[in-house]
């Protein structure tokens, strides 16, 4: 009978056993690698907690960038109503545009309201030295026509009261310029708008975009109202 072969692993063992020394010390080492195994989280484990990991931060990043191109969006959409409040139109610069328009509108209903009034005096005046010289029926004439003046003179109150009126609105819309032209400081100046694409006015193409009048007095280049008067007579 053949004897049993014995291995090396055995072997060892058996010289272990031979050793309680080193056999409490191979203990002790099993016993820490044990310990270690359990403390190390599976290598499964940890590629999910990653991926996981990772998909809220991608999640997070889509998110931002959405809003951050609404911002951008918003910014460039507000850009090209400036630049077009500022270029486009028949003189450019709407804004100051139209409060140039309704200060000529205060100028000119207070010119012609004194020019009203002053009629009206000289027609009261008349009036009244006509009436000294006339008696009866006629003096009664021209009394009424007294009447009318001084209507005439209540009514050109008018004048005063959309003049007020008026002036309000001009300083909230040179409260509104002066916004939009801080807004255009924090963007560089007229220089960063030059190339900004403007939004086209319906409202202004063909024959329509032609028709810019009346002028204004500080406008230059345009034909006056005694220039025109003059070619009808």
């Amino acid at each position: 009978m053949n004897p049993k072969k014995s291995y090396r692993i055995e072997a060892s063992l058996g010289g272990i056993s031979q050793d309680e020394g080193v056999f409490e010390r191979h203990s002790e080492i099993m016993s820490m690698l044990a310990t270690i195994r359990e403390s190390i989280v599976p290598a499964k484990e940890i590629s999910t907690s990653l991926l996981e990991e990772h998909r809220r931060d991608m999640q997070e990043a889509l998110r931002l960038k959405a809003e951050l191109d609404s911002i951008y969006e918003a910014i460039e959409r507000t850009k090209r109503e400036i630049a077009t409040l500022r270029y486009a139109g028949a003189q450019g610069k709407e804004i100051t545009r139209v409060t140039d328009e309704l200060g000529a509108i205060v100028t000119g209903t207070e010119t012609a309201t004194n020019s009203i009034l002053a009629a009206a005096e000289r027609i009261d005046e008349l009036s009244s030295n006509l009436s000294s010289r006339l008696s009866g029926g006629d003096q009664d004439i021209s009394r009424e026509i007294l009447d009318n003046v001084i209507s005439i003179f209540e009514a050109c109150n008018f004048q005063d009261i959309t003049g007020q009126r008026i002036s309000k609105v001009v300083n909230a819309m040179k409260f509104v310029e002066e916004r939009v032209h801080h807004m255009m400081d924090i963007w560089g100046g007229m220089e960063s708008f030059k190339d900004v694409k403007t939004i086209d006015d319906p409202k202004r193409q063909g024959d329509k975009a032609l028709l810019n009048g009346p002028a204004l007095v500080s406008d230059t280049g345009v034909t006056s109202q005694d220039d025109i008067d003059a070619l009808f007579n």
